[in-house]
C-alpha cells in the first residue's frame, strides 16, 4: 500500500474511532421531539432498555454528538452519496461500498420521512 493510501486509511480509522467513542458516551435509542421547553422543542432520549431522559439532563454527553452531526455535515454527505451513486451507475463501486452507502441513505431517508 502506498504512503498516501495508508494515511487515508489511517484517517478513516481515526474518524471512525472518534465517532464510536462519541456515540458511546451519548444516550442511544430513539430521540424525539416532545412538548416545548419555553419556545424550544424538548428532545427526549428513549433508551433501548425502556428508560428515557430529557437530553438537557445529559447535556455534557450529548452536546458534542449534536455539534458533530450539525448541518455542516450535509454538504459532504450529499457529495459522498452522489459520487457513490455515479460510481454504482457506471460499475465503479464495489458491492461493499454501494451497500454501505445504501444502508446510510436508507437510514437517513427513514428518519427524515418520519417528520
Amino acid at each position: 500500500m502506498e504512503a498516501a493510501a495508508w494515511r487515508d486509511a489511517a484517517s478513516l480509522r481515526t474518524a471512525a474511532r472518534l465517532l464510536q467513542e462519541l456515540q458511546a458516551r451519548t444516550p442511544g435509542g430513539e430521540w424525539e421531539v416532545a412538548g416545548l421547553l419555553a419556545s424550544r422543542p424538548e428532545i427526549v432520549a428513549r433508551h433501548v432498555d425502556g428508560t428515557s431522559e430529557h437530553v438537557a439532563e445529559t447535556r455534557a454527553r450529548t452536546s458534542t454528538w449534536i455539534a458533530a452531526l450539525a448541518p455542516s455535515l450535509a454538504a459532504p454527505l450529499v457529495a459522498w452519496l452522489l459520487t457513490t451513486a455515479d460510481a454504482v451507475e457506471t460499475g465503479r463501486a464495489s458491492a461493499e461500498v454501494a451497500d454501505a452507502a445504501a444502508t446510510f441513505a436508507d437510514a437517513v431517508t427513514d428518519r427524515i420521512g418520519r417528520r
